[in-house]
Formats: structure tokens, sequence, C-alpha cells
């Protein structure tokens, strides 16, 4: 199997807050059997312990077919390594430890990605050794109830403002889900990150089918 790339196509943030109480390894794979091929963990609301529990079921289904990142826990990360779980990197924000200090703990073979959403911050990863940061998660490109701290929300115009400036790949975030590959392909991200659009759907994997159909179709598009 070729290795996926994290910042392509769909993206799955699966934060156990948003599951409607159903077991997040469910929806995970649920999501990787549908054709999503990089999926974040996000368990704000679980102890280290608990999160590193969910980490290994999630496991059992990404192995082989889908990357699996951890959100800023790059405890969780270690530890899991450590346990021989197959984790394959962390995602980092502005606020978490700086990313040449979280490549180091890591490794030069883990995935990392980080939260960006200014010039400025574009600035500083551009700065950065090659390699460092794999890709950028940018936005809020709409406004979100499962990140209060989002910064200003973009709009697509606003995202390909940015996505032009980028020294790396982009995955758009914020508040996103069907409909919007196309605006998000137009705008130059190579990838789409949504939470509720898969996590609190009836059918999460019916939803994360029609949402890898929607992105194919939007890069078909490109092509014609």
């Amino acid at each position: 199997m070729t290795a996926p790339t994290p910042a392509t196509g769909i993206y799955l943030v699966a934060d156990s807050a948003s599951t409607a109480g159903r077991p997040l390894a469910d929806i995970v794979a649920a999501a990787v059997t549908a054709g999503i091929t990089t999926i974040q963990l996000r368990c704000k609301d679980l102890s280290a312990r608990e999160f590193l529990a969910v980490a290994s079921a999630c496991a059992v289904h990404t192995a082989g077919r889908a990357l699996l990142l951890v959100n800023d826990r790059i405890d969780v990360y270690l530890a899991a390594r450590a346990a021989g779980i197959p984790v394959d990197g962390v995602h980092i924000g502005q606020k978490d430890l700086p990313a040449d200090a979280v490549r180091g703990l890591i490794g030069p073979d883990a995935v990392l990605g980080l939260s960006a959403s200014t010039p400025d911050h574009f600035a500083a990863v551009a700065a950065l050794p090659a390699g460092t940061v794999d890709y950028l998660g940018t936005g809020a490109v709409r406004p979100t109830p499962t990140k209060k701290d989002h910064p200003t929300p973009l709009g697509f115009d606003g995202l390909g403002r940015l996505v032009a400036q980028a020294p790396l790949p982009c995955v758009a975030i914020g508040g996103l889900g069907h409909g919007d590959a196309s605006a998000v392909h137009a705008a130059g991200a190579s990838g789409v990150a949504v939470v509720r659009a898969i996590c609190a759907a009836d059918d999460p994997g019916a939803a994360a089918a029609s949402l890898h159909a929607e992105w194919a179709g939007a890069t078909r598009e490109e092509t014609k």
C-alpha cells in the first residue's frame, strides 16, 4: 500500500465529544471502510489513560489502511508507540510545544501537522528546517462549535488568499461538511477536515462515503 498523504482528500477529525455516545473506534472503522485515509484523534474530554485506550482501539481499524494521528497529546503518541500501537504522528496547535521541539520528540519518520491560520504563522513554518512540519491545518473557514477558540472565520475567499501563501500543503478546517469539497479544492487546499459531518451523522459510514465521493468529483472537475 502506498502511504497516504495526510493533507489530501477528506481528513476526519474524530472527536470523542461529537459521537452522540457511540464508541469512537466504531466511527473510525466506518470512515476507513468508506475510504478515508487520514484520521486525527481529538479527545480533549478524556484522560491520558483513556485516550491511549481509544488510540489502541482505533488503530485496529487504521493499521495499514489509514494514517492515525494524535491531536496535541505528544505523551499519548509516545506511550502508544512504546506499547506497539501503530500510530503515525501528531497534530499540534499554536499554543502547544514548538514544532521543532515536537519533531525532536517524535522522530524524523512521524507525521507532524500544525494548525496555522495567518501569514505570520506561515512565515514561521517557512523558517523551520525542511521536514519539520509535513502539512498545515488552515482555518477556521466557518465558525464551528467543536473548537470554541477558533480564529476569525476566513470564508472560502480568505482561505484561498491564505493558501496561496502557504509553504506546505494545507487541509482546510472549520465548519466544513457536505457540499464544501468543490469550494475547498478551488481555494487551493489539498484536503478538507470534517468533524461532525461524520462523527455526528446518523450513519457515519454513509456520510464518509458521500464526502469521499464529493472530493473525488471535485478533483475530477479540475482535469476536465
